[in-house]
């Protein structure tokens, strides 16, 4: 192990600690004295990635512990219930109680624990936010992006359990309306913004938040790509639509702001390319580029929620779902659990050539660092060679060890530890562009309204122009661009698609539109919550 020392003035001692094999160089860079940009000070850069030293710090950090990106929390609950992937029991792996097949199912219950776990890891990190701003001494600036990043947070937990209580500074509301629970996370935006209403004539220049372009931190372009979540999903949360409002803060962004696509000019070296395996990668370049561990500055980026191996643990997603062999493919330093794959008919509705395709599944025969087969050396089977398929033989009791896609898009590193580096985007213009195209054909009541965003993204994906475009084959293509990025459960319902029926899930309650509100959180709450209907 080797450990640099140096002062950044403003910050103290930071100590930069690595470790250096045969087969691993890792050149450590300058450290550089502190330094503002975008009119952000306290930012170190190490090399690999910026890290802001604010009062924030905690109140972002936080979202860490919800399960942004790691299994558990918010990211399991919103992807394992959509048509996206499942957690499949393989025979005494992953049956956990049952807790993932029913998520799967949509026969969950108010016990189900990362159902409660995603509940109380909102409220944790709101928590943390409410004592940044009660006692972090800060300026407006970072007062105003506290307040975006709680609505934030209380928007998620909308979205998810419909009634909840907002809880700031000065304590707990009662329980909310969906409709009143909207309007107060709007309006906390809105006041962040300095201004009434979102439109296209709007004037931002009152904000207290800049257009500074700090990924770790949420300035003016964050702030609108939140409220265009929110108004794209009005008409579900409250029964009157926001087409246009959802429209012009997108519209807003893509004309304003200085971001764009992360194309072909856009590539970093592949973190993953082993040195004897020659038809390995080179380079991440475009779509790819978004999501791997240098994703730290990507020009497409708007707000991301930052991520460490060493300080900043919680994305494990490789981990969560490769087979256990796969440790000797990149020679991890601990054994993935064999968890998470995609739905075959998910996979399927890419076509061949869409790099995103590429970049989203790791699919077919698996080697070692060195090139050589790997094989599942607990199988029964007579070729114990590891391959993924995109077919998965049942969800349970004893689905196949090596069955089903498994998670890419968040690439991952040769030597990687249980903790992974890559920053998880929470606004990118590529979703910007498609809840622009949307809410422009919802607008005018007309799908060819969006096709030239929408064939924008195609077109950094490698594949051609779609020459029509109709609402579901636009949920394709959201779903193709959006993989990973815990938006899926919330369009299928925007589409009245929730309640259809696809692998291995067949329920169709109405009710289930939202998740239950944990039982625990009702009985302790003395009689401040009560349970969503149905449950």
């Amino acid at each position: 192990m080797k450990t640099f020392n140096k002062i950044l003035l403003g910050i103290g001692l930071v100590s930069l600690t690595y470790s250096c094999t045969d087969l691993e160089e890792d050149l450590v860079g300058d450290l550089t004295t502190d330094f503002t940009v975008d009119g952000v000070t306290n930012q170190s850069f190490s090399g690999s990635a910026f890290t802001v030293s604010d009062g924030l710090t905690s109140a972002f950090g936080a979202l860490r512990g919800t399960g942004t990106a790691g299994h558990g929390g918010y990211f399991s609950v919103q992807s394992v219930s959509s048509d996206e992937m499942a957690v499949t029991q393989k025979g005494g792996d992953w049956y956990d109680g049952g807790i993932w097949l029913d998520i799967h199912r949509h026969t969950q219950t108010a016990a189900n624990g990362p159902i409660k776990d995603t509940w109380n890891g909102g409220y944790n990190a709101i928590a943390q936010v409410n004592n940044s701003i009660e006692n972090g001494n800060l300026d407006a600036n970072l007062t105003a992006q506290a307040k975006v990043l709680r609505a934030y947070l209380h928007w998620r937990l909308l979205d998810l359990y419909g009634r909840i209580r907002y809880v700031d500074e000065n304590g707990a509301s009662a329980q909310l309306s969906r409709s009143a629970g909207f309007a107060r996370i709007e309006g906390e935006i809105l006041s962040a913004l300095g201004v009434a209403s979102v439109s296209a004539a709007m004037d931002l220049s009152g904000s207290a938040l800049t257009k500074g372009d700090v990924k770790y931190r949420i300035n003016q372009f964050a702030a609108l790509g939140i409220l265009a979540k929110l108004y794209l999903n009005a008409e579900v949360y409250t029964g009157t639509a926001r087409w246009q409002e959802a429209h012009d803060a997108a519209d807003y962004i893509i004309s304003n702001g200085s971001y764009r696509l992360s194309d072909s000019s856009v590539s970093v070296p592949n973190p993953s390319k082993r040195p004897a395996v020659s038809s390995d990668a080179e380079s991440l370049t475009g779509y790819a580029a978004v999501f791997s561990p240098a994703n730290y500055d990507n020009p497409e980026i708007i707000w991301s929620v930052e991520y460490d191996e060493a300080t900043a643990g919680g994305m494990n997603f490789h981990q969560m779902s490769l087979h256990y062999a796969s440790q000797f493919t990149y020679l991890f330093q601990d054994q993935p659990w064999n968890g998470y794959s995609a739905l075959e008919e998910f996979y399927n509705s890419y076509e061949d050539g869409d790099a995103r395709k590429d970049a989203n599944f790791i699919i077919g025969a698996q080697t070692d660092f060195g090139g050589s087969v790997v094989v599942d050396l607990a199988s029964d089977t007579q070729d114990p060679a590891i391959t993924y398929s995109a077919s998965i033989n049942e969800l349970e009791p004893n689905a196949g060890r090596t069955d089903g896609a498994r998670l890419g898009k968040f690439s991952f590193k040769n030597f990687a530890r249980p903790d992974l580096d890559n920053d998880y985007p929470i606004v990118r213009l590529g979703d910007v562009y498609l809840m622009r195209a949307e809410a422009k054909a919802r607008v005018a009541g007309d799908w060819s309204m969006a096709a030239a965003d929408v064939n924008t993204v195609r077109a950094r994906a490698g594949v051609s122009a779609l020459g029509s475009i109709t609402a579901d084959s636009f949920l394709a293509e959201r779903g193709r661009e959006m993989f990973m990025e815990s938006s899926r459960r919330s369009d299928l319902i925007r589409f009245g698609k929730w309640n259809s029926t696809w692998w291995e899930k067949t329920n169709s309650d109405a009710y289930r539109i939202v998740m239950p509100i944990p039982a625990d959180a009702i009985q302790n709450s003395n009689g401040a919550l009560t349970q969503n209907q149905g449950y």
